[in-house]
C-alpha cells in the first residue's frame, strides 16, 4: 500500500504545473534593493507588444502616470491621475491575470503645472506587505513666478501629501509633510526602513528630508536640506564601513545619513547642482549620475566623515552620464544610459569604459538586471537586453508598441512594464 501511495503521488506530481523559481517581491521604486537588480534568472528577454509574443496580459490604467508598478505577492499596485476630473488615484491589480482589484481616490484637486517630460503620477508607492505607501504634489491654491528657472513662467506651489492603505484599499492615515515647490512638478518615492516611511522633500525652498512613523504617520525626525534646490533623488540605505548609511545626490550635494535619526556622516559638495537619478554601490563604491547643468559621472569611497568634497572621489567622468535614468552595477560592471540613448558600460573598479553604444530614441525610465543581462527601456518603448563585458553584446530588441516612461519590475519570472496606455506582464510562453 505504501508504494502504491508513493507512486500514486509522483503520478499527480508529474500532472502538476511546473513550480517557478522562487520570486521576489518588488515593493518599491527599483526593486527589493532599491538599485534595480533582481535575483531572478527566468526572467524574458524575448517579446513584442504588438504581436503579442510573451505578453501574458496587459490592462489598461485610466489616467496618465509615469510610477512604476510595485509587487507583493498576488498584488500589483501602481498610481495615476485622471487629469479630466483632478483625481489621484491608487490602483490594485490582480497579478495573474491583470484585472484591477480595487481603485481609490486618493484625493481631488486642481492640476499642478509640470514640466512636459513629468506627469501629475510620477511618485512609484512602496509597501511592506502590510500597508501602500503614496506621495502627491496637493496645491495650495497659489500661483507663484517659477523660481530657479532660465525663462520666467507662473507655477503651482503645494504641499507633499503622504498617505497609507491597508492591501484592500483601506485608508490608514494621510498628512501633509511639508511645502514643495518646483518647475518641474513633483515626484518622491517613499523609502521604507524599519518602522518608518522616509520622504525626500528637496525643492526650490525650504528643503527637507522627513521621517514618519509606518503604522501612524506621525513625524520621528527632520532635517533641513541646506542648499534648497529641487532635486528627485530616491535615497538607497546599506550597510557601509560599519554604520548604517542612506545616501543620496540632490540640491548640490552628495550625502550620507543615518536613517533612524537624519543625523549626517559626510557630504560632498556638488558636482552639479540638480539631480534625479538614484545612486548604486557595488560593495566598494558608491555611483553617482548627474544632473543639471553640468553632467557627471562619479565613484565614492563611502568611509569617510564631515566633508569629503576633496578626498573620497575613486574617479570621475562626464562623458555618457545620465541626468534621469539610473544607472545599474551588475557583476564587476557599472552601466548608464544618457537620457539622449547612449549606453556605457565601465569596469567599476577603476572607471575603465569597457564600450559606448547609441541604443537608439531618448531614454527616461531607470535600468534593471536579471540572470546577469541588463534592460534598457527606450522613451519609444522599446527595451535593449544587453549582456555586460568587454565587447557591446545586445541579446534582443523588443517592441512594447507603445511609448513609456516608467521604470520596469520584474516578479515571479515576470517583467511588467507600464507603458503610456497599459500595464505589459511579460513572460516567456510555459514558464
Amino acid at each position: 500500500m505504501k508504494k502504491l501511495a508513493a507512486l500514486a503521488s509522483l503520478f499527480l506530481a508529474s500532472l502538476a504545473p511546473p513550480q517557478r523559481a522562487h520570486a521576489e517581491n518588488w515593493q518599491a521604486w527599483r526593486g527589493p534593493r532599491g538599485d534595480g537588480t533582481s535575483g531572478e534568472k527566468n526572467a524574458p528577454v524575448k517579446w513584442n507588444g504588438k504581436t503579442g509574443e510573451n505578453i501574458a496580459w496587459k490592462t489598461a490604467i485610466p489616467g496618465a502616470g509615469h510610477a512604476s508598478p510595485i509587487i507583493w505577492n498576488d498584488r500589483i499596485f501602481t498610481v495615476s491621475t485622471l487629469e479630466d476630473k483632478g483625481e489621484r488615484v491608487l490602483f490594485c491589480l490582480n497579478r495573474n491575470d491583470g484585472s484591477i482589484r480595487w481603485r481609490k481616490t486618493v484625493f481631488k484637486a486642481p492640476l499642478e503645472t509640470i514640466h512636459r517630460l513629468n506627469s501629475r503620477a510620477s511618485s512609484t508607492p512602496s509597501t511592506d506587505g502590510k500597508l501602500v505607501y503614496a506621495t502627491f504634489l496637493k496645491v495650495d491654491g497659489r500661483t507663484v513666478p517659477a523660481p530657479n528657472v532660465g525663462s520666467p513662467r507662473p507655477i503651482t506651489p503645494g504641499t507633499i501629501l503622504v498617505v497609507a492603505y491597508d492591501l484592500d484599499g483601506k485608508p490608514r492615515w494621510k498628512t501633509e509633510v511639508g511645502e514643495f515647490i518646483s518647475a518641474h512638478g513633483f515626484n518622491t518615492c517613499p523609502v521604507l526602513y524599519k518602522d518608518l516611511v522616509i520622504i525626500n522633500g528637496d525643492h526650490d525652498g525650504d528643503a527637507y528630508i522627513v521621517a514618519l512613523e509606518r503604522e501612524t504617520g506621525r513625524e520621528r525626525w527632520r532635517i533641513e536640506r541646506e542648499n534648497k534646490t529641487r532635486s528627485y533623488v530616491t535615497p538607497i540605505i546599506r550597510e557601509i564601513a560599519g554604520r548604517t548609511q542612506m545616501v543620496l545626490s540632490g540640491s548640490k550635494s552628495v550625502a550620507s545619513y543615518d536613517p533612524s535619526t537624519g543625523k549626517r556622516h559626510w557630504v560632498m559638495d556638488g558636482p552639479t547642482e540638480q539631480f534625479v537619478a538614484s545612486m548604486v554601490y557595488n560593495g566598494e563604491f558608491l555611483f553617482v549620475t548627474g544632473g543639471f547643468p553640468q553632467r557627471h559621472i562619479l565613484a565614492i569611497r563611502p568611509d569617510g566623515k564631515g566633508d569629503i568634497t576633496k578626498t573620497h572621489i575613486a574617479w570621475r567622468t562626464n562623458r555618457g552620464a545620465a541626468y534621469v535614468p539610473s544607472p545599474i552595477v551588475e557583476g564587476p560592471y557599472f552601466l548608464v544610459v544618457s537620457d539622449n540613448g547612449i549606453a556605457s558600460c565601465f569596469t567599476a573598479k577603476d572607471g575603465n569604459r569597457l564600450w559606448m553604444e547609441r541604443l537608439g530614441g531618448g531614454h527616461s525610465a531607470s535600468t534593471v538586471s536579471a540572470g546577469g543581462l541588463v534592460y534598457f527601456v527606450s522613451d519609444k518603448g522599446v527595451t535593449t537586453v544587453v549582456r555586460p563585458g568587454a565587447k557591446f553584446d545586445v541579446i534582443s530588441k523588443n517592441e512594447l508598441g507603445e511609448r513609456c516612461s516608467a521604470s520596469p519590475a520584474i516578479s515571479s519570472g515576470t517583467i511588467y512594464i507600464r507603458g503610456h496606455k497599459n500595464l505589459f506582464a511579460i513572460r516567456t510562453a510555459g514558464k
